[in-house]
């Protein structure tokens, strides 16, 4: 690359080298990467397609491919993931929010409002909150419910402090560390939930090469991948009002060892 590459031409080289790499969303990562060294939207680069890079941008950039080549996630390289429409601060402290939890909160949502209603107070709890986007979110869209979100990580806990400050609803959320359930005494909830690790040892082996790079710890669920979660369930019905839901989120082929 040199100070005349444009914009264009610099997508279309980046795009290639992560194709050869075996990127599989390969353009999209040149975008949302180049997006972020320029401090721009991606729709900018293509209106803004004959734009020369300057040397200080080319060396940013170049820096970002590399790490991406070495197969460091894009959410980590840019310091952001979107989750529910909200932007969340995201590093190797943490598992970054996926599409898929989305799906959690919206189950979350619809069972808390069964219990009476969008305008309801309630109280939740989240087990293992991680960067906080299942308990921001669930805030953002209930201002009624008082949410507690633990984790066993004070690591992890401090980016999803942020994450809820920068979102405006630190006031809803009452973080605590601790593991599983300890960190909830003797209160009871009227919905928990909870994305808990659900990986098992052999399908740890066989993770793509950025998902490796994310906390093992936010990963790993055991030799069969169900027993954290076997052990949160077991301990629940101390913890649940009556009428109360658990909300949470396994793999595709743990239903029936979960249920």
């Amino acid at each position: 690359m040199s100070e005349s590459w444009t914009t264009l031409k610099v997508l279309d080289w980046t795009a290639g080298r992560f194709e050869r790499a075996g990127v599989d969303t390969a353009r999209l990562d040149a975008q949302v990467l180049l997006a972020h060294v320029l401090g721009c939207p991606r729709v900018a680069l293509y209106t803004n397609f004959d734009q020369p890079l300057g040397e200080a941008e080319l060396a940013q950039y170049r820096a970002l491919i590399q790490r991406r080549l070495q197969g460091e996630p894009v959410a980590y390289l840019t310091g952001q993931q979107e989750f529910w429409s909200l932007r969340f601060q995201v590093d190797s402290r943490v598992l970054i929010p996926r599409p898929d939890t989305e799906t959690l909160v919206q189950v979350a949502l619809e069972l808390g409002d069964s219990l009476g209603g969008v305008d309801a107070s309630l109280q939740v709890a989240e087990i293992a909150t991680g960067s906080g986007a299942v308990a921001v979110s669930l805030a953002h869209e209930r201002k009624n419910w008082a949410l507690v979100a633990t984790d066993i990580s004070d690591e992890a806990l401090a980016v999803a402090v942020g994450n809820a400050e920068q979102n405006q609803v630190a006031g809803q959320i009452d973080f605590r560390s601790g593991n599983l359930l300890a960190p909830l005494g003797e209160q009871r909830f009227g919905l928990v939930v909870s994305n808990l690790p659900y990986i098992s040892r052999a399908d740890m082996e066989s993770l793509p090469a950025d998902v490796r790079h994310e906390p093992r710890g936010a990963l790993y669920g055991g030799e069969m991948g169900t027993e954290l979660i076997a052990d949160m369930v077991g301990a629940l019905s101390d913890r649940l009002q009556d009428s109360g839901w658990v909300a949470l989120e396994h793999g595709f082929d743990q239903a029936e060892a979960v249920g």
